[in-house]
């Protein structure tokens, strides 16, 4: 997407009491630490990274919300590295990088993770409908065809004790949330990855059958009726039961953000949640203007907030 403007005012703060601030809100909304018995998986669109030009301070905020999780999922990459290299040098030894190549919109997607802890396995790479597929993906209350992705989603595969699984990073085509045309092909593309993750789970060619898809979906409501959640759910996938409505974007208004997966994968969901960082950080900035204050945070940190939830693992036997 574009970059959000740049805001036209200066704003200092004190580094150390916002890192404080995101720790505190980090154990009221209950994200565990990180330990050896449970995997912490997330998700995150980092707005425009690599290309709005934030400060090393910003990075460092972000570095500590991502170091909180074993693995991450990161979408709006820009082409050009330099913000996802930033980030990198202030996040600890052990975290590793993996990243697509440039798709729609300039952008690439990438995965953050703690290489200590998870052994990346071989399949690595970016998911593509062959052409003589595309007359597969179709809804029935959709005429126009599927083209393609415009950002195909990346693909990786870890494994942590016995537990081996498959994390498909995804940022679906957005166009306007307006426009029936763009809506229907969020939907498709949002089929296409139900359809993709079910087909490979059911193969007896299968590299693993855990697999888990978390991104950007751009669903405007995750809720029977919306027609891209009703999309990704039609092949079998299931997202947690939210008990709030700590929504994903910083408007508290669209649930974009998802991690969908399979019922086998249910059971070993301890825990889950959306991470509202903008709540806490900043609060003179807020008591002093709350549109100075969204301008600042989407263009410096984000205008998403990070999704989070823990699988158990068991130990060995």
């Amino acid at each position: 997407m574009p970059a959000f403007p740049k805001p036209k005012f200066s704003y200092n703060f004190d580094l150390q009491n916002e890192i404080a601030s995101l720790k505190a809100h980090k154990q009221h909304r209950q994200i565990p630490e990180i330990d050896d018995d449970h995997v912490l998986i997330a998700t995150w669109n980092i707005a425009n990274l690599g290309l709005q030009k934030r400060w090393n301070e910003h990075y460092q905020m972000m570095a500590e919300m991502i170091q909180w999780f074993d693995v991450i999922a990161v979408q709006e990459v820009n082409d050009n590295l330099s913000g996802l290299r930033a980030l990198e040098s202030f996040l600890p030894a052990e975290y590793d990088l993996l990243f697509s190549d440039k798709a729609g919109n300039n952008e690439r997607t990438a995965f953050i993770y703690n290489g200590q802890k998870l052994k990346l396995l071989e399949k690595v790479g970016e998911l593509a409908v062959p052409p003589k597929d595309h007359k597969d993906i179709h809804l029935e209350s959709i005429d126009q065809p599927f083209k393609g992705f415009d950002r195909n989603p990346y693909i990786a595969a870890f494994s942590y004790r016995n537990f081996d699984f498959i994390l498909i990073n995804v940022h679906v085509f957005f166009g306007s949330d307006r426009k029936k045309e763009d809506l229907d092909r969020r939907a498709l593309e949002a089929y296409a990855i139900a359809r993709y993750s079910d087909l490979r789970r059911r193969s007896k060619n299968a590299f693993s059958r855990n697999i888990i898809t978390l991104g950007d979906f751009n669903i405007p409501k995750a809720e029977p009726g919306d027609p891209i959640y009703e999309a990704l759910m039609a092949r079998g996938l299931k997202v947690p039961e939210h008990s709030s409505k700590i929504y994903s974007n910083i408007s508290s208004d669209k649930q974009y953000d998802q991690i969908a997966f399979f019922p086998g994968i249910k059971s070993r969901i301890h825990t889950h949640g959306v991470f509202d960082f903008d709540s806490v950080i900043f609060p003179d900035l807020w008591q002093q203007s709350a549109k100075d204050f969204r301008a600042y945070v989407k263009y410096y940190i984000s205008d998403h907030r990070p999704m989070w939830l823990q699988l158990h693992v068991d130990p060995p036997s």
